[in-house]
């Protein structure tokens, strides 16, 4: 079996982000979990850069917006802080037809500027 690394990168400009939200509050629950929301404590940069794993999430599945609904794709934390990607039952099944055998991400922030990679191995 051979195997192949796939991965997707995407960059929010979290001020950019901020006014999305003031101008649409209802943007966050149509795009973040509960627990996504109260992972992030409010912090819009943690918003912005879960967001970015979503993008980055979906260009590593090379589907663009509206193939996968983003609430399926959840991005928690570990106990260490660490980001985790959990995909929903459409975009598992998605994951699955494109021979993901895992898949990893990572997420930064600063002030006004947050950036995600998704990678996944894949037969």
């Amino acid at each position: 079996m051979t195997l192949e690394v796939v991965s997707g990168v995407d960059v929010v400009d979290v001020e950019r982000f901020r006014r999305a939200v003031e101008r649409t509050p209802r943007l966050v629950g149509r795009v973040f979990t509960e627990r996504e929301q109260g992972a992030s404590r409010g912090r819009l940069a943690s918003l912005a850069g879960r967001f970015a794993a979503k993008e980055a999430t979906l260009k590593a599945l090379r589907v663009g917006l509206g193939h996968v609904a983003l609430r399926e794709l959840e991005v928690l934390a570990d106990d260490a802080g660490a980001p985790s990607l959990v995909l929903g039952p459409a975009a598992s099944r998605l994951a699955q037809a494109r021979g993901w055998l895992s898949v990893s991400c990572s997420i930064s922030h600063e002030r006004t500027v947050a950036v995600a990679v998704v990678v996944a191995l894949r037969r």
